[in-house]
């Protein structure tokens, strides 16, 4: 079954993300859990949590059609002291979080080195956040997303992300979620079926498709291996739409939230409903 939606508003509170979703005919969603250019915010409210669990629950929104995004500003492998203490703090909040609204993922950006250390210290780094996070938490899974690599941006390779996931210690609650537009603009193939299936088993044989938890399914206003991110609506962009065909009928993405980031959010129900037929739904 494929779980098809958007990044949707939690403007008046998380509990309108699910009316947002259902809107726009979704039966997957993601979310910031607050706001996501801020590093502190006021706690959730009991009526926030309990309003959030009843809306998901009378739509039919289960935990794994969720996908939780943490802030911007968190680097989990920055090379100073204090950002990084920061960063730690703000990416347990999300967690904490997540736990409170009974949803078992977090999706974020591995981290950047900022050319203040090397790429392996940096990777290292992002995995002892990860694993300092787990210990104070339970039942959610961090999700490492792929980068385009721009500036300093670690993950943009599949053996980035691996190194990663090989030094967490609880692998049972790490993941990835794949952004589209990110992989081609950081040098991975899609358009054709070819360089689609290429890529997929270069995933599968690096990373692993078990580790796969959600996907971000974007068109690219970037041209491929220029590692600039910039999402564009799907079929308007440089990647086309052949590759979310070859997505929507491949049962590799089955169960998993498929989420659209795509820039004009005025015709995410219409983008929801091509996808939905692709996949013959």
């Amino acid at each position: 079954m494929k779980f098809i939606g958007a990044h949707v508003s939690t403007s008046g509170g998380v509990e309108n993300a699910p009316l947002n979703a259902k809107a726009i005919g979704a039966t997957a969603f993601a979310l910031f859990t607050k706001n996501q250019r801020q590093w502190k915010a006021k706690p959730l409210s009991d009526k926030n949590i309990s309003e959030f669990k009843k809306n998901c629950e009378e739509i039919g929104y289960k935990p794994e059609q969720i996908l939780a995004h943490d802030g911007y500003l968190i680097n989990l492998g920055s090379p100073a002291p204090e950002a990084l203490e920061k960063s730690r703090d703000a990416f347990l909040d999300e967690m904490q979080r997540c736990e409170q609204l009974g949803l078992q993922t977090l999706n974020f950006h591995p981290g950047s080195h900022l050319k203040k250390t090397d790429e392996e210290t940096c990777l290292n780094t992002i995995a002892e956040s990860i694993n300092i996070t787990l210990d104070k938490t339970k039942g959610v899974s961090a999700v490492i997303e792929n980068t385009a690599g721009q500036g300093t941006n670690m993950g943009h390779k599949f053996e980035q992300i691996a190194h990663i996931i090989e030094d967490v210690e609880d692998k049972s609650r790490v993941g990835v979620c794949y952004d589209t537009c990110h992989g081609f603009t950081a040098g991975y193939e899609i358009r054709t079926k070819v360089a689609f299936d290429k890529t997929f088993k270069a995933f599968d044989d690096i990373i692993g498709f078990k580790y796969l938890k959600g996907m971000h399914i974007n068109d690219s206003k970037k041209e491929f291996e220029t590692r600039v991110d910039r999402h564009e609506n799907l079929g308007k962009g440089t990647i086309g739409l052949e590759p979310f065909k070859f997505i929507m009928k491949d049962k590799r993405f089955d169960n998993i939230p498929l989420i659209l980031e795509t820039p004009n959010s005025d015709i995410w129900a219409e983008e929801i409903r091509m996808l939905k037929k692709l996949a013959g739904l």
